[in-house]
């Protein structure tokens, strides 16, 4: 299993979310003699209390618990979520009871709703923090749920130790809407086998499962729980979006749902249909022109910089015309902003591993968002053949959101460029950055640094080189610098002047966003967009000759693909 894809292993750090407390023992979930007595074990008569517009600072029930769940606790923490267990004064802290909320709290924990997948969620410390995370689409081939459960559950738990905090425990959840003609309990039911499997697992490392849940067709069933009263064969709605406690103090620690993985993915995805020909046949007349220059030898350099000033004007586009409205509204101004020719010509710019890095530069201030949107609306114009090529602008767009704060949409992001590409080297990189928890500011400092250098050198002389460049003497810049990795030694942080890419000067234009004019015809939304270009053209023979072996040549011959 490729532990660098979308659908591998997410895990994050165990500081945001607290699970069961040290007087509940792991492994006792049906046994209700561990916990109080609770008023009712059914759920119908359930006292709910109204959702508080600030969550309280101390631990507040959200409801009594059942006879056969143990009592799990929330914790969400406004801003980095650094405080210890004992800080009441920085966190706010939502008990969770029964499987009802536990259900309730997924979209809050991953940031999004899972579809189709595999999520589970370790409980770490004496209080039992929900913290570290895994999340993996759900194999259609059912020979793979053996594998995969151990995989799962062995990264999770090999995470924990080398954070220096095992999980105490383990809650499973199954997301995937019914096909055609089933219903949720049918889902729940083709699912049991694969629960079953993840629940052994888990056990194998000594770390119980305390609930296993199936989330389908808007309603749960718990794999756990046989108390048909607060679990019933049908199943039990899920809590209606933001009427919970876990809702409210989601909303209050600054925590957003950005909808389903299916609809993050869907802004990234390519296009299809007649506006993917016309693209298709720009990439097919850019390629023709571009590829030959790009591998000669002495002429990527200005290829290179043509590609950074139009990137650098389609920047300072996007920034002067912000989109309003729904996110597919958004996304299609955007993509009203471009020609197929001038995607074209950016996208086959950005395969120039140089030219991705300094592009990299643009990850905070004016220039961060819409330079997210200009690297999402390229990844949807990497139609047909050109699908791989899609792996640059994702990466790109990646980084942004990360270096931004939104991490769910750079895990989709860098997800679907692994999935493209295992083997590309940037990605890997900040996906790894990502799942252990690293401060992006590390990477944005040695960016800054990069480009202060280039600005300075004033004979024009061959740059050392870019930071995020291929290289395996790279990769401790990734590694170091967050608490969550005290092992490693400071000095670490920046290799010293080896394995630097090639250094391009710097470009004509000034570093960052140029002044450009909209494309002919373009208005915000309207007006005749995408001009494309000449239709009927066949695959230019410099890319049919070259394949994957003519991008590689690109990259001076580094076969690492970063």
């Amino acid at each position: 299993m490729n532990q660098h894809s979308e659908s591998s292993s997410q895990s994050e750090q165990p500081e945001q979310f607290e699970g069961p407390g040290q007087s509940e023992q792991p492994g006792q979930h049906d046994r209700p003699g561990q916990l109080a007595k609770p008023e009712r074990p059914g759920r119908s008569g359930r006292p709910r209390p109204s959702v508080p517009t600030r969550p309280p600072t101390s631990a507040a029930s959200s409801r009594p618990a059942s006879s056969s769940h143990p009592a799990l606790t929330a914790a969400t923490t406004a801003g980095t979520a650094k405080g210890t267990e004992d800080d009441e004064t920085a966190e706010a802290r939502v008990t969770l009871r029964g499987p009802a909320e536990l259900a309730d709290a997924l979209p809050y924990l991953l940031g999004f709703f899972p579809d189709d997948s595999i999520v589970l969620v370790g409980l770490h410390g004496e209080r039992g923090r929900f913290g570290s995370r895994a999340r993996l689409g759900i194999p259609t081939d059912r020979s793979q749920w053996g594998y995969v459960s151990e995989q799962l559950a062995g990264s999770l738990v090999s995470l924990g130790e080398e954070r220096r905090s095992r999980p105490e425990g383990i809650i499973v959840y199954l997301c995937q809407e019914p096909a055609r003609g089933e219903s949720g309990w049918d889902v729940k039911e083709r699912l049991r086998p694969l629960a079953q499997l993840l629940r052994v697992a888990c056990g194998a490392l000594d770390v119980p499962v305390l609930d296993a849940l199936c989330i389908s067709d808007g309603r749960f069933w718990s794999y756990c729980c046989p108390d048909f009263r607060c679990c019933p064969a049908v199943g039990t709605p899920l809590t209606p979006p933001g009427t919970s406690v876990m809702a409210a103090a989601a909303a209050y620690a600054g925590i957003q749902v950005r909808g389903s993985l299916r609809e993050l993915e869907s802004r990234l995805a390519a296009w299809t249909g007649p506006r993917a020909a016309g693209q298709t046949s720009a990439l097919d007349a850019e390629a023709q022109a571009l590829v030959p220059r790009m591998i000669e030898e002495g002429a990527a350099a200005p290829v290179r910089e043509e590609t950074l000033a139009r990137a650098s004007d389609l920047v300072r586009r996007f920034r002067e015309d912000p989109p309003t409205g729904s996110r597919r509204a958004r996304d299609a101004c955007d993509d009203a902003l471009l020609t197929d020719t001038e995607a074209a010509r950016v996208i086959l710019g950005l395969q120039d591993r140089v030219a991705r890095d300094r592009a990299a530069e643009w990850m905070e201030g004016p220039d961060a968002e819409p330079s997210l949107r200009l690297w999402q609306a390229l990844s949807r114009r990497c139609v047909g053949g050109y699908a791989e090529y899609a792996v640059a602008p994702l990466s790109l767009a990646g980084w942004v959101a990360w270096a931004t704060g939104d991490q769910p949409s750079a895990r989709v992001a860098l997800g679907r460029a692994l999935t493209l590409d295992p083997e590309y080297l940037f990605a890997q990189l900040l996906h790894r950055g990502i799942n252990q928890g690293l401060d992006p500011e590390t990477l944005r400092r040695c960016l800054r640094e990069e480009r202060d250098e280039r600005d300075e050198r004033a004979d024009g002389a061959s740059a050392s080189g870019v930071v995020l460049a291929s290289g395996r003497d790279s990769v401790p810049v990734l590694v170091d610098g967050p608490a969550a990795a005290p092992d490693l030694a400071p000095e670490a942080a920046r290799p010293g002047g080896t394995g630097r890419g090639d250094g391009a000067e710097r470009p004509a234009v000034p570093d960052g966003p140029g002044r450009a004019g909209r494309p002919g015809g373009s208005g915000r939304c309207g007006g005749s967009d995408r001009p494309g270009g000449p239709r009927g053209s066949t695959r230019p023979a410099a890319r049919t000759s070259t394949g994957r072996g003519g991008r590689r040549s690109v990259r001076n011959g580094d076969r690492s693909r970063p």
